[in-house]
């Protein structure tokens, strides 16, 4: 990895020593940098940052630039920053980022960053001690262990804190804090986009338990990874699932779909969930293999594959926890 990161820094300087020189002969393009340099630059690595930030500045964002790094519906475990992802985030003025193993290119690349008045929001570093280590529940398909048994291993953190409505509601609080430092010229008018925003996720928290509260079921159970941790937590719901949720495993043995198909028939559940994409074949093996054969598999979004296109169909943070909402409430009530 760190030497992916030195080539790509090799690349950066590249083109900084070329822009330097297009700049000498062409001043209208050094006017235009300047012009830049003056909107609020943010670079978020994921679709939700992307959102909470858009959904703070409010009005202001027309007037900011703000990238999402992961804009193609690649996978934050397998993300590699390009040449242009890492100047964007060399001279912006606010980086956020998740901070979990998946970002670990994320150090090396701060070392080097040209502007060192950037501040710079880790997720996991935000939530502090109320971060998640994954766990393997039972029938779940656990990973082979990448240590020497020599050597202890470090705890491996869930990443996916977005998916909790609770969490969302922390870190938008200190997104917000962060900008009204960076802009104090339109403090007020962050404070008050964060407070009505804050209150939306709020109401839908209170949704979310409410269904919860009604639910003929209290166990959901996924033919796939399971990156809702932090949700079936936040509501006190019990969950089995094929793998964790930074697991990069496609296929599952016969012993944890066998686990997973005798579960659904002990509980009496009515359908197989599954993360966003197009192939759902472990949810739907698990159906071949239970009594009935009629469950419905369901599918609840992660928010890891969204892009600008997305957004520009109007996409947003509340939009997707709402369906997941819907979805969640069919999962519970068959």
């Amino acid at each position: 990895m760190k030497k992916g990161i030195a080539l790509v820094w090799s690349l950066v300087l590249l083109v900084g020593i070329l822009a330097g020189c297009s700049n000498a002969s062409t001043p209208s393009t050094s006017s235009a940098s300047s012009e830049n340099k003056e909107k609020l630059s943010v670079v978020c690595t994921i679709f939700p940052e992307y959102d909470w930030v858009k959904q703070i500045l409010g009005d202001t964002a027309e007037n900011a630039e703000i990238t999402m790094l992961l804009d193609n519906g690649v996978d934050l475990h397998s993300y590699q920053p390009t040449a242009d992802d890492i100047i964007k985030l060399s001279t912006c003025d606010l980086f956020i980022y998740v901070g979990g193993e998946s970002d670990a290119w994320v150090e090396d690349a701060l070392k080097e960053a040209t502007n060192k008045d950037m501040v710079v929001i880790n997720l996991l570093d935000v939530l502090g001690d109320t971060v998640k280590e994954e766990e393997v529940v039972e029938g779940m398909e656990a990973e082979a262990e990448e240590e020497s048994e020599e050597v202890e291993a470090e705890p491996e953190y869930d990443e996916h804190v977005w998916l909790s409505l609770k969490n969302a509601e922390i870190l938008c609080n200190y997104i917000a804090k962060q900008l009204e430092t960076i802009d104090a010229a339109n403090a007020d008018i962050y404070e008050a986009n964060a407070k009505a925003y804050l209150a939306q996720l709020d109401s839908l928290d209170e949704q979310y338990q409410s269904v919860v509260d009604r639910a003929q079921f209290h166990t959901v159970l996924f033919g796939d990874r399971f990156p809702f941790r932090y949700l079936v937590d936040d509501y006190d719901l019990d969950y089995y699932a094929a793998f964790v949720g930074c697991s990069a495993e496609t296929e599952a043995s016969f012993e944890t779909i066998a686990f997973l198909a005798r579960k659904v028939d002990e509980l009496g559940l009515t359908s197989v969930m599954t993360i966003e994409g197009a192939q759902h074949k472990i949810a739907e093996t698990i159906i071949e293999n239970t009594a009935e054969k009629n469950q419905s598999v369901l599918v609840m979004n992660s928010m890891q594959s969204t892009t600008s296109a997305d957004v520009g169909s109007g996409t947003t943070y509340l939009s997707i926890m709402e369906e997941n909402l819907h979805v969640l409430t069919e999962a519970l009530n068959g």
